[in-house]
């Protein structure tokens, strides 16, 4: 319940916060990817609406209940991921897979040469365009690999740092990325300090702070006077059999972040 609230509070905090009027219809209408999904799920009218022309009335009812069916089963999928996913962006890419796929049922029920279109319309998406990740930063700060080795060799700055080194071009990345933002406004303060680092960008980078690209991403890392005393997930889990979740309350019960707030209100 509180998860859903938090996301119903998202856009209006955006809204408060952004100069577009209509954040959602401006992300829209501006990132291709969200953009080109649209124009697909909404060119099924035009072809639905052309192609019943020439059906028998027992087709036409057999795809009606095959789209009541569909728009059903979304809907429930809906409900069950708008309460479980902790991310906007981990909710819009699961409906629009969701979306996908009954498309594509639905259009073998029309023509199969029309859900093979489709297919192929959207691997190309697939291609050409990425889902965008949250921009906000919250209490964070964007550093590169130079940047953040330069902060613990000054030794001036948070006792503790938590950093997470992301790839964007994995989707769990993109899913997730809402997440420590959140992290940080809620526990940044002058005993602990939040960093982003983005190894897309820097992959000769990753060995110095004990990562593989090829693993699982992304990877928290917690650092106590520039020396590493906690990662997650755990550099010793077999990244091919085992990609655990990453969540807002895993993430504060493996680096203690609740503990290390009240030790810092109480100091």
């Amino acid at each position: 319940m509180a998860a859903a609230k938090t996301k119903m509070a998202a856009p209006v905090a955006e809204v408060k916060n952004g100069s577009h009027p209509l954040p959602w219809l401006n992300l829209v209408v501006t990132e291709p990817f969200y953009l080109f999904h649209l124009l697909m799920f909404f060119s099924y009218f035009v072809v639905r609406s052309s192609a019943v022309q020439d059906f028998s009335p027992d087709l036409s009812l057999h795809l009606l209940r095959r789209e009541i069916q569909a728009v059903l089963t979304l809907s429930v999928l809906t409900a069950v991921k708008f309460v479980r996913e902790e991310t906007w962006e981990a909710f819009i890419a699961d409906i629009l897979f969701y979306s996908k796929v009954f498309l594509f049922a639905v259009t073998l029920v029309i023509d199969y040469h029309v859900a093979f279109c489709y297919s192929v319309a959207f691997v190309v998406i697939f291609v050409l365009t990425q889902q965008p990740p949250y921009d906000g930063v919250g209490e964070s700060s964007h550093l590169t690999p130079l940047q953040l080795e330069t902060l613990f060799a000054e030794g001036n700055s948070s006792r503790f740092w938590l950093v997470e080194f992301r790839v964007l071009c994995s989707s769990t990345c993109i899913r997730t990325s809402r997440i420590f933002s959140d992290l940080s406004i809620i526990y940044s303060n002058k005993n602990i300090s939040f960093g982003i680092v983005d190894l897309g960008h820097f992959p000769n980078a990753a060995e110095n702070f004990g990562i593989s690209l090829s693993g699982p991403h992304p990877t928290y890392i917690l650092y106590e006077n520039a020396v590493e005393v906690s990662r997650f997930p755990d550099i010793n889990i077999d990244s091919k059999a085992f990609r655990p979740a990453i969540t807002k309350s895993i993430l504060c019960q493996h680096f203690e972040l609740d503990k290390r707030l009240i030790e810092y209100i109480s100091s």
